[in-house]
């Protein structure tokens, strides 16, 4: 389950799964770094991987908005002091409230105030609330406090926006641009033969990507471990495509960003994340390469003025 908190010392414990921690989550996890802070005591933010949609109803998979490593960032970011990523198992989905309650946040964090979202739930079959979680606060010694959810906010209604391209929407809700990550590897490398090379990421399973179309955003190295660390994590303003590109038969669904006035870029094998600000347009098959090159030169300005 992670360090847990050592010896005799309390801590301030917030708890969800916190996929993409948009604004909610951040306002959430904002207060119980705020509480640590008035009490002297340390922040824990406790998470969840696999999620737990996979374990309860396997072949759910939701589309994740953030990987584990990019939550954890996140969440560090937010000032949290340490981040306890609980390895979600159907023995664990079938704990009662009481039994999550007593060994996880009374035995093993030490909770002297858990901080949640008002519409959390735990337990097996979601059968705790925060009205259960604070009669067991009175039982094992923690105190409770819900923070009132904002607007409509969630990480499904993230998802929809997505889903419809709108990522201008999902960056409003998550506070940032919305952000896919992969390695990049070797494909057709027929952007580099129209004049426009274009790394192409490869993606882990399930990740949250926008619906197929051209957009505005940003190419930036992301140093992680066992890959190189090109460039120093500069972030380029890129124009992405996502989709099968019609104009071109037999083409598998990628992403693909091509950062702008950067041919020189040697990425094959690095981690990069793909930012999206804007959706330019739909996908469009051309009737001839050199349509198709005029449109592209279009898409980079568009992409030069939004991210300037």
């Amino acid at each position: 389950m992670g360090p847990g908190v050592q010896g005799s010392e309390r801590s301030v414990v917030t708890v969800g799964v916190y996929d993409g921690v948009h604004l909610g989550h951040q306002r959430v996890v904002g207060r119980a770094v705020a509480v640590a802070g008035e009490r002297g005591l340390r922040s824990v933010a406790v998470t969840f991987e696999p999620h737990p949609d996979e374990v309860v109803r396997p072949g759910s998979h939701p589309h994740r908005l953030t990987s584990a490593r990019r939550r954890a960032e996140l969440l560090a970011g937010l000032g949290v002091d340490t981040i306890d990523t609980v390895e979600f198992s159907f023995g664990l989905s079938q704990w009662t409230p009481a039994e999550f309650a007593q060994k996880v946040l009374a035995e093993r964090l030490r909770a002297a105030v858990v901080v949640v979202g008002a519409d959390f739930t735990f337990g097996q079959d979601a059968a705790g609330d925060v009205e259960t979680l604070r009669t067991l606060g009175d039982k094992y010694d923690f105190e409770v406090e819900s923070v009132p959810r904002l607007d409509d906010i969630s990480s499904t209604s993230i998802r929809e926006r997505l889903t419809a391209g709108d990522v201008a929407g999902a960056a409003a809700e998550l506070g940032r641009p919305h952000r896919v990550e992969g390695v990049v590897v070797r494909g057709y490398q027929r952007g580099r033969q129209l004049g426009f090379p274009t790394a192409n990421v490869e993606t882990p399973q399930y990740t949250a990507i926008p619906a197929d179309g051209v957009y505005a955003g940003w190419l930036q190295c992301v140093p992680v471990a066992n890959l190189p660390a090109l460039y120093d994590g500069e972030r380029w303003p890129a124009a992405i495509s996502v989709g099968t590109n019609p104009t071109f038969e037999g083409v598998p669904r990628t992403v693909e960003a091509y950062a702008l006035d950067r041919d020189d870029l040697e990425l094959y094998g690095a981690h990069v994340a793909v930012e999206f600000a804007a959706r330019l347009r739909g996908n469009t098959r051309f009737d001839s390469i050199e349509a198709l090159i005029t449109q592209i030169h279009a898409d980079v300005e568009d992409t030069r003025r939004l991210t300037s």
